[in-house]
């Protein structure tokens, strides 16, 4: 690495640093700002001023004015968790819901007591799912811990005292105590090596409809995101990476901005060039005139999405791929078989958008590094942050931050962590914040695959599916983002919906022939349910019209005894949406059902198209039975949610390339769903009990198809690729 413009005062103290900042913001007329903003530091400020609190475990803290502390440790980034997860803890502790406060645990303190909070990253609508039960131990453990020190207080037998909400009475003589002031002796006491969890007839708070905890600080734009961080003399850095993926720099001249007002730095790190100045803008204005030669492979340079649909339709074709599920003998089924119906379908790379770009603000001192950063893995940004910043692991502090979304983007792709890291190791003592523009956020990031799939099947005189077979060609995320090796060759999202299908089918083959390419891909949410779903659901839906059938009616056919819970889904969400009652002139429905994250899910879209190709969605009615409904409230706002995230990539979400560059750049090539465009979304929530499941990514996955389908009834066309732009079909105003 090289640094071509030096200006950083470094080696500085931290008494002159802050005279230097004062010299270059009275210089420059402009650059730092002391109305600081530090999240963490600020929350440690308001637990200081606030009553004394007793931690009763890792996951409570009591107060002596009865406020209960619940740790979240997760991600916030919209999906509602931080309440939903402390509502499990809550319930078994008995407290109040009213006087429970949540806050984020970090990273490093995780880490500092040997990884007490467990797994801490949000991805794969696993917080409910994998966290329930020793979420809801923490509070009966912490509950029963409290009893004891209450019963101590009050001389009398534990077994005689019962919990509610925050009040501890001995069932004899209804002499009580609080928990407040029995906290410090109760933490004192050992955890009970088992504890009893409440049948779910006795919850009292789990199943609630609870409103999200961060929401009226949102409304009155009190939380503080990752990009909101302001530290004392911060500076700003701006980034550019290679337009072509894996490309370095070569050389780069950076004579045109050494000298302008307010810069302070132009780094080369080899695969990207940042430019450090006293504010942003000044920063992303003089990347525009840093000039780079970009050491690219001539075969790079040449990708384009024809070139890679080349490459997918060969796997198509190959003699030998990777085997996901083999029922019977498809081929020998097919090979005998008088009619086969074939299909192929493709959905395109996609990028995730999140409304806050990717950034980092990392502040280098000595061998400790502090970052605030919107992350849904707070361990992997403390790992990736220790090795980009050459220092400890245990040196390093993540305060975790409100996100401004994720879908997946912020997970296991942490390459926005290294460059900050990078970026504040060169500029230390300097905190500096790194930021990405919209453009390089569309450009450069780890994108959805793009997947062809081939099917065929067959069938017997009265329409049953005797055999089918499916070929995924397509980029496998394990292998090339996590570098993972892949188990008999199959990368589970890849194939996902297909594997485990819940059709009666009995010659079933589904296959994989991995396909990957030198453009990034990652966890965009719901994964290989964001794109398979469509795939399937609308293949089935052809095979219901070519048996003459309705496609509800098929599915039930179709879906075995032993598959309950998806046919108790399809049919509540067809119910909800009337789908035996005729539907006004020109006005036509689609249906799917799906199950993915541990859940069940089922979906029916009405349409209706005119001449012109415009699409008017009328009404969407989406279901789920993710086993227990934690908070209804938050799932309907999930539900309703994954309708606009899943709309607009079905009409316009599509990342092309050309001469190894991305073509889209921001929001004017790669749109997102307007607010008039929003339709009536209904919302079935069906809990059966029993199981865990997911709740935020799963629901997206049957709009696709629904939808699809819809549009067959009405036009006669049938969809076998998204977008719906590329077919000339355009969204209307609901």
């Amino acid at each position: 690495m090289s640094q071509i413009t030096e200006k950083s005062p470094e080696g500085i103290a931290r008494r002159d640093f802050l005279k230097f900042s004062a010299t270059v913001s009275a210089t420059t007329g402009a650059g730092f700002s002391f109305g600081f903003f530090v999240p963490g530091m600020a929350d440690a400020a308001e637990a200081k001023a606030a009553p004394t609190a007793q931690k009763v475990n890792a996951w409570i803290e009591i107060r002596s004015d009865e406020t209960v502390i619940i740790k979240y440790a997760r991600a916030e980034m919209g999906q509602g968790s931080s309440t939903s997860a402390p509502m499990l803890v809550a319930d078994e502790l008995e407290v109040d819901w009213k006087k429970v406060k949540v806050e984020f645990a970090t990273a490093h303190e995780s880490l500092a007591q040997k990884r007490v909070y467990g797994d801490m990253s949000s991805v794969g609508s696993k917080t409910i799912q994998n966290s329930h039960e020793y979420l809801r131990q923490a509070g009966a453990a912490a509950r029963e811990m409290l009893i004891v020190a209450g019963a101590q207080a009050m001389n009398v037998p534990s077994s005689e005292c019962v919990a509610k909400l925050g009040v501890i009475t001995h069932t004899g003589s209804k002499k009580s105590v609080t928990y407040g002031q029995v906290a410090q002796v109760a933490a004192q006491l050992n955890p009970p090596a088992s504890v009893t969890l409440k049948d779910p007839k006795d919850w009292k708070i789990i199943g609630q409809p609870i409103k999200r905890r961060e929401i009226p600080d949102i409304v009155r734009a009190k939380i503080r995101y990752g990009i909101d961080t302001q530290l004392p003399g911060m500076v700003y850095a701006a980034v550019m990476s290679c337009p072509v993926f894996n490309g370095k720099v070569k050389s780069l001249d950076s004579s045109k901005v050494i000298n302008r007002r307010g810069i302070i730095k132009v780094l080369d790190m080899g695969d990207f060039v940042a430019v450090v100045a006293n504010n942003w803008w000044r920063a992303k204005e003089a990347l525009k005139d840093v000039s780079v030669e970009w050491d690219v492979p001539a075969d790079l340079a040449k990708t384009s999405s024809a070139s890679i649909s080349q490459f997918f339709h060969e796997g198509l074709t190959q003699s030998e791929a990777a085997v996901a599920r083999n029922d019977g003998d498809t081929l020998g089924a097919l090979a005998k078989a008088d009619k086969v119906i074939e299909a192929e379908y493709f959905t395109p790379y996609l990028a995730h958008s999140t409304m806050e770009p990717m950034g980092y603000t990392g502040w280098l001192q000595g061998d400790t590094l502090e970052v605030w950063t919107s992350t849904q893995s707070p361990e992997a940004t403390l790992a990736v942050s220790a090795a980009g910043a050459g220092v400890k692991i245990e040196n390093v502090k993540v305060y975790q931050v409100q996100l401004g979304g994720g879908l997946g983007r912020r997970g296991g792709s942490q390459d926005f962590s290294l460059q900050g890291a990078k970026i504040a190791k060169a500029m230390s003592p300097l905190p500096v914040k790194m930021l990405w523009t919209r453009e390089e956020d569309t450009q450069h990031d780890f994108y959805r695959p793009a997947s062809l799939v081939k099917l065929r099947a067959t069938q017997t005189p009265d329409g049953h599916i005797s055999a089918m077979h499916v070929r995924v060609s397509a980029p496998s995320i394990l292998n090339q983002l996590l570098k993972l090796p892949l188990p008999k060759g199959i990368d589970p999202q890849a194939v996902a919906c297909f594997s485990d299908h819940p059709y009666a089918i009995e010659n079933s083959l589904v296959d994989y022939a991995q396909r990957n390419t030198n453009v990034p891909v990652g966890f965009w949410r719901s994964v290989g349910h964001s794109q398979n779903p469509f795939v399937r659901e609308s293949f089935i839906d052809e095979l219901a019209h070519a048996a003459g059938k309705d496609p509800l009616d098929f599915r039930l056919s179709m879906l075995s005894d032993k598959r309950p819970k998806d046919k108790a889904i399809l049919l509540a969400v067809a119910k909800a949406a009337n789908y035996s009652s005729p539907l006004p002139k020109g006005v036509f429905r689609g249906i799917a059902e799906t199950e993915g994250y541990g859940s069940y899910t089922a979906c029916v879209c009405e349409v209706s198209v005119n001449d012109k190709k415009e699409v008017k969605i009328h009404r969407i009615v989406v279901g789920i039975d993710p086993g227990y409904a934690v908070n209804p409230d938050n799932i309907q706002a999930q539900l309703q949610g994954s309708m606009v995230h899943g709309l607009s990539a079905i009409f316009w979400g599509e990342i092309t390339l050309k001469d190894g560059r991305v073509e889209q750049s921001n929001f004017h090539d790669y749109r997102m769903m307007r607010l008039n465009e929003m339709p009536k979304v209904e919302t079935v929530i069906a809990p059966t009990g029993g199981f865990w499941g997911g709740v935020g990514e799963p629901t997206q996955a049957p709009l696709g198809p629904s939808l699809a389908n819809a549009i067959f009834n009405a036009t006669g066309t049938r969809v076998r690729s998204f977008p719906l732009k590329n077919h000339g079909f355009t969204l209307v105003k609901a």
